[in-house]
């Protein structure tokens, strides 16, 4: 079934990559890909994004919005390169790296994991971890 990946930035992405963290973490999670787009962007983009569906006016790492029924996997998720930018700096991390970690965040909100709790982000950043380490080893 379609996963799509779109870069509305001028950046060069490994789409591939990206591709197969999200398969990878479906498929282990338990779940099929349905319909899943990830829209890679910038700024401007998800603050609009954040404001209009969720009522913060920041720009924000990603954006997540399942719309599961049934056992398929759908939704869409928007990242923002130019935080994953300034987070990879931050972090001190590549910006590939970093935009695994993302990436494999939004699609393990798609399979239903919250980040609500700080024990809830911990479980969450264990996964992060799991599938981060599998990708790159």
């Amino acid at each position: 079934m379609p996963l799509n990946i779109f870069n509305t930035t001028k950046r060069t992405i490994d789409e591939s990559l990206l591709a197969k963290a999200i398969q990878m973490v479906i498929g282990e999670e338990g779940g099929a890909v349905g319909s899943i787009e990830a829209i890679c962007c910038g700024n401007k983009m998800i603050r609009r994004i954040n404001r209009d569906f969720l009522g913060h006016d920041y720009a924000t790492d990603t954006i997540t919005f399942g719309y599961n029924e049934g056992g398929e996997v759908d939704g869409e998720f928007y990242i923002s390169l130019d935080v994953i930018e300034s987070n990879a700096r931050r972090f001190g991390v590549s910006f590939e790296d970093e935009l695994l970690r993302v990436t494999i965040h939004s699609a393990l909100h798609l399979m239903g994991y919250d980040d609500e709790t700080i024990e809830l982000r911990a479980a969450m950043s264990r996964r992060e971890d799991h599938y981060l380490y599998r990708l790159r080893h």
